[in-house]
This record gives structure tokens, sequence and C-alpha cells, in this order.
């Protein structure tokens, strides 16, 4: 479709509903103008519309909350990636909330004339799913132009630079004139903008920024932070805020400072934003029972609604972390100053006491704004050896009045949770290990100690206790829900199980419990990690919603963020909601703020997958740095994961993934089955499954975009195929 400079035309009101019924997940206003292009004086005719659909009950709260439908809509917004190995142009869908991969997306050519979608571009289309689980899209529309900007490394060729896209999705270099290089040389990691025209068939890009050398330590954080337009530079106003803050005054606050407070974090940790304590309930009504206090940072303090801080925090979403740096939400004065609950030092906080019975259940809890003092700060390595037997100088004089009834109430807690069922997933993950220069020099699994389980259930009560105080004060509440798994993806779930001879019935309610005795029947046997990787990829993700649906995973009826607000907008959020409803001083929520929690509700949502996206890929390119001078080597590897390109194999001693193509397992015609993750060979052959054990060969190690390609270290053996074969049709 030919450029215009024609101002867009507003979309009818029979295509606004088409996209509003036919997109999987409720769509906000903004969304709307922005895949129909809709800006200025127009966005006031589409809300006209939208009212007019509200009214008629087509749109708004009501039609938001319907289940979503499985599978792609037949109408959606993809987003042209490039080309695939065939030639093929290749697309994604525009909104995918999964961490799984979104299931690959073939444009059809059309006879139109006009200028063919190229890599970035926004797609209106009409999909039709494939019987491989792919998906055949004809362009309705194009809604706008490619982005500008593409991120990569420069090299030369001749005389002419090239920039390769460190997205691994974008499959066609840039050309760059040395007009437009600005300097840059071989090695440079860059930013450039997108020029119309060509030169030596590749599209042209200019320079605009230079962000590093490719061979830095910190190559991958910068290029995980560009790819995903991640903030990092802070208003002046927000900073000039934050470097002005002071003591909170003690006045109208609970005095804390007697009650042994302690943080325990990991040894890297800089900022800490939770306190504990524990100990066995005096009362005698409650024999057995533990009262616990949760003390949390008073971020809304130091951060008012509307302010500079608030408006940049609120940007962010969250802190995001990468192996060598953060990228805070909040600036280091307060989230590394004020804001952090260091060691004898007084700091406002936002506290918690919880009372349980001795099955962990929650008798009562009672918030107040207070003052504390943290004893010390421990790190989980500390705390889970002391209980162990083997105590530090830190831990010592803390053992018998702090830590052991830290483990008591935990046992408690932990009780409760297995009663109600919570999930309780096998998914260990790695951690790149650095020396003094930041440079990688091995990886390894990230321990998952009691320490870390306990801190994990005190926060999870302290959780459930603000939802319960800001649903019963009727005071506007953030979620943090998790909804059940949609039926797709049960059924899904189910064939891939009957595969390795697990049984999931059908017509039952699902619930987690159901799950757990699945991940039981697999524990300690070869199918384990397949079974719990499978059982990951059937369920819904988490979200932020101000209409409370529960939280699916952990069993609960309500529950919201509150314990973290140094790195969290949503438990900011939920502390000032606290403040407001409990009368607690300054910093409270606004009246009238609801109104706006939808649209904040899905921009944090956002933030949230963005950051983990950022997290995957920049530990991706450590890990493929680090195996850049293994090329060749051979690997114990496990398939966690089928499509149509092969299969994505994981290196058991790294935790890393690659990509092991089609065309590595042989020369024959093979047949991919998403739905049960299994390639047949000919005659109906299995070929590969998910969850079977491989050795595997490391052909390429891309550190730009974080790539592994593999390939078999030796000719898979055919495997015994029991069914019988299909009869070739003559």
């Amino acid at each position: 479709m030919p450029h215009s400079s024609k101002r867009p035309r507003l979309p009818t009101r029979e295509e606004i509903l088409e996209f509003i019924q036919e997109s999987p997940t409720p769509v906000s206003r903004h969304e709307i103008a922005r895949a129909f292009h809709v800006r200025g004086a127009d966005r006031g005719a589409l809300t006209a519309v939208l009212r007019e659909l509200e009214e008629e009950g087509l749109y708004g709260k009501r039609r938001q909350r319907r289940p979503a439908k499985s599978g792609l809509p037949p109408v959606t917004v993809i987003e042209i990636i490039g080309l695939d190995d065939d030639g093929d142009v290749l697309a994604k869908p525009q909104a995918w909330s999964s961490e799984n991969p979104p299931p690959a997306i073939f444009l059809v050519p059309t006879d139109r004339s006009g200028v063919a979608p190229a890599a970035g571009d926004r797609v209106l289309a009409r999909l039709r799913r494939l019987d491989d689980g792919t998906y055949e899209a004809r362009a309705i529309r194009r809604l706008e132009a490619s982005p500008r900007d593409v991120i990569g490394v420069y090299s030369t060729v001749g005389a002419m630079g090239r920039i390769t896209p460190a997205d691994r999705r974008r499959k066609t270099e840039f050309a760059v004139s040395e007009a437009d290089s600005a300097g840059a040389v071989a090695g440079d990691l860059v930013r450039a903008e997108t020029r119309p025209g060509k030169h030596f068939g590749l599209p042209h890009a200019q320079i605009i920024e230079r962000l590093g050398r490719e061979d830095e330590p910190s190559a991958a954080s910068l290029l995980a932070i560009a790819l995903n337009d991640i903030p990092v530079a802070f208003p002046k106003a927000a900073v000039t805020l934050a470097a002005n803050a002071i003591a909170a005054p003690d006045a109208g606050r609970a005095d804390l400072r007697d009650v042994p407070l302690v943080t325990i974090d990991d040894a890297e940790a800089r900022d800490f934003d939770d306190a504990v304590w524990a100990e066995p309930d005096p009362s005698a009504r409650n024999k057995g029972g533990w009262h616990m206090v949760v003390a949390i940072a008073d971020v809304a303090w130091y951060v008012r609604p509307g302010d500079a801080l608030d408006m940049a925090a609120r940007e962010r979403g969250n802190s995001v972390y990468f192996p060598d740096r953060v990228v805070p939400m909040l600036p280091e004065d307060l989230s590394a100053g004020w804001c952090s609950l260091k060691p004898d030092e007084d700091r406002p906080c936002l506290a918690v006491h919880i009372w349980i019975d001795r099955d962990g259940g929650k008798r009562r809890h009672e918030f107040v704004r207070g003052v504390m003092r943290s004893r010390a700060r421990l790190t989980y390595n500390q705390v889970q050896a002391a209980m162990d037997g083997a105590p530090d100088e830190a831990t010592k004089p803390l053992l018998t009045d702090l830590i052991e009834p830290f483990y008591g109430a935990f046992r408690a807690l932990r009780a409760a949770r297995d009663e109600r069922g919570a999930l309780d997933l096998d998914l260990p993950e790695r951690r790149a290990i650095l020396d003094g220069d930041r440079r990688i020099v091995g990886i390894e699994p990230r321990p998952v100690l009691d320490s870390h389980r306990l801190i994990e259930e005190f926060m999870i009560t302290a959780n459930v206790a603000a939802a319960e105080t800001l649903e019963t004060r009727k005071l506007p509440c953030m979620y943090r829900v998790h909804d059940a798994p949609p039926r797709d993806k049960i059924e899904a779930l189910r064939a891939l199980l009957a595969e390795s001879g697990i049984k999931l019935a059908r017509g039952q309610v699902m619930r987690a419990h159901h799950f757990n005795r699945i991940l039981e029947q697999a524990r300690g046997t070869d199918a384990e990690s397949m079974v719990n990787e499978a059982v990951l990829r059937s369920q819904s993700r988490a979200c932020y919603i101000p209409e409370n649906i529960g939280h699916f995973g952990l069993g609960l009826r309500r529950y919201a963020h509150f314990t973290s607000p140094i790195r969290r907008y949503a438990d900011l959020l939920a502390h000032r909601a606290l403040i407001a409803a409990l009368d607690l001083g300054e910093g409270k929520l606004e009246k009238g703020a609801e109104r706006g929690f939808e649209a904040v509700a899905e921009h944090i949502s956002m933030t949230e997958r963005r950051a983990a996206v950022a997290e995957r890929g920049a530990m991706d390119r450590i890990v493929a740095a680090f195996l850049a001078d293994r090329v060749g080597a051979v690997f114990a590897g496990r398939v966690n994961g089928i499509t149509r390109f092969g299969a994505f194999v994981t290196l058991l001693d790294s935790g890393a993934s690659g990509l092991l193509p089609l065309s590595a397992l042989g020369e024959e015609r093979f047949r991919v089955d998403e739905r049960i993750q299994v390639i047949f060979g000919r005659g109906s052959r299995p070929v590969l499954a998910l969850g079977e054990r491989l050795d595997v060969k490391l052909a390429e190690a891309d550190a730009t975009s974080g790539s592994l390609v593999l390939e078999p270290a030796a000719r898979k053996n055919t495997r015994k195929d029991t069914r019988r074969p299909r009869r070739r049709k003559r």
C-alpha cells in the first residue's frame, strides 16, 4: 500500500467493532487509536464513537471482561519481522502477552500494486490458522511505516558500512554511507535511523548514536536496553527531587525501632525495601501460632502523585535487572538511600502486623505507618547456613530469638500453601558469574533455599493483607491476577502428556492442585523437566488489573503487590491506597485516581513483559559470548520446544537454549506437530520430541543476537515406532 501525505481516514464503526470483538485481550481507547493511526483532533471523533458503543454495551468494562478466544483472532494487528530462510514474509502478533514464542505468521502476497510491507511495519490483517499451528495472513491495510530505528553492530565492507541488527527477528542488514556513519568504526554498537532508498540491494540507514563496543562486558545489557526502549536517564526535575529528599518526620508514626527487624536479600542487592520479624504468638488463644511483622520502605512519602518522580516511576513501571547492572525505577538517591532499609539507620516504613495460627491460616492483621531501624542486613545464604548449623558472626546472636522463629512461621505458612494447592513448579533459573571487570566467567543454576521460600511466604501473606484491607475499605486496588489456563492450552497439554503416559482427565474444573498431581507423577522420571515446562506453558500470564479475578497459581481469592515499592509501580499504588484507606497521612491516593487505573494496569503489565524480554535477551547474549570460543564442542542437551523451524534445545550444563534446525536432522521431509511437540520423519517415524535428551554440537554462537545454532553430535538413531505406518495414496 503506497504511503500518502493525506490525513488517515477515521475507522468506521464496523471496523472498530471488528477490532474490539476479535482482539484476544481487552483493548483500551489508546490501543484502538494507535491501531487505526488516529491522531490529534480526530481522537475526539473516535471517543464519540466509542461512547456510543459503550451505551449499547458493545464496549467498556462489561464487554472487556469476556474471556479471550483460543488462538489468534481472525482479524488482528501483526508486525512484519522480515523474510524467513525460504523468502516468505514472516510476521508476529503485535499484542502478545505469553512468555512462550508467538506462532509464526506468513503474509500472503497480494496482487495489489504498491510498496510491499517492510520489517517493522504494522499491518491490520485477516488470519487463517493452518494445520501445523502457523497462520496465513492477508493484509487489510498497513497501519504505519516501519520503525525508524535499527540497533546493531557496525562493520565495513569495502567503502560501505553495514549494520547487522541485534534483533534476531530482523533478517535484513542495512547499508551505511560514509557520510551517514557518524564516525563509527567496525565493532561499534549503534542506533540508526532507516532512510528511503537502497544501496547494493540493502535498505539504507544513518547512524544517530554510538552505544558502545561489541567486545565490552556491558554490550549485552546495552543492547537489551536499547532494543526494548527502556528509559535510562531520569528527567532533571526527578533527579533534583530525589537529591533534595530528607528524613521523614517521626511525628504521627508508630515507633517500631524496638522491633528487631532485619532485611534478607541476595548478596549483590543494593536496595533493601522489606524487613521482617517473627515471634511465637504469646496469646493463649492462639497456641502454636505466630506473630509476624513485614515492614516496607515508605516510598509514598517521597514520591507524591503527579510529581516528577511519580511520572518517571510510572513511565518505567519497574526496575530492570541485568547481570552487570540495574536500571532502577527510582533515582539512586532514593532507591539506595532514603527508601533503602539500611542497618542501624532510621527509616520511614509502612508495616503490617500479621497473626497466623499453627496451620498458617491468617487470623488478623493491622497496618501502621511507622519508623524502624534495621538490626542487620542478612543474605539468603547466611540465614540458611545459620539454620543448618553453621552460623557466622552476624547470624549467631540472632539464631534463637529471630532466625528460628522465622522458620517456625514459615513452616506454618508453607503448610497453608500446600493445603490450598498453590502451583509448585520446579523450573531452575541460571545466573552468570562475573569477574571484577564484569566479564562472564561461568554460568550456574540459581540456588533456591528455604530462606528464599521463607521470604516469599512472608511477602505473599503481606500482599494478601493489603488486598483484603483495600477491598474491605472499598478503596481502588491494583490487583495482581492470574487467570485459569484457557481451554485450548489444557487440551494441548492433555495431548502432550498422553505421549508420556500421563493422564489428564477431561471435564473437570482445573485447579492448581490438579497440576501439582501431574508434576508429582513426573518427579524423578526422565520426563520431569519436560512436564514442568509443559505445565508452565499451559498457564495464563499474571498481570495487573483494577478488578479482582483471583490468583490461580497461588490459589488465592485476592492478591495485590505491596512489598516492593522501590522497584514496582503497582506496589507504590497499593501504599497510596492503604494510606488513604487508613487515614495515615500524606502521600495518599488522590480522589478519582481509580479512573486511570485501567490505563496504568495495561502500561505496567507491558513494562513488566518488556523487562522480562530485556533480561532474558541480555542473558542470552552473555551466554552466547561465553560460548563463542567453544564452537564445535559437544554438549548434553534436552529438547525444550518444537516449532516448524526445528527444535529448541537446552544445554544442560549452562541452561543456554539454541535452535536445532530441521535441515540439520537430515535431508528427508519432516512433519512437525506443535500440538504434541513431536517432529516426525518418513513413515510417521518420531524423530524428536519435547523433553528428549540428546548430544548436540555447537555450530554457531552469535553474541550480537544472543542466538545459538546447534546440530546433532551424531546422526540420531531411529526410534522404533509401534504405530502402523500410513498407506501412501495412489
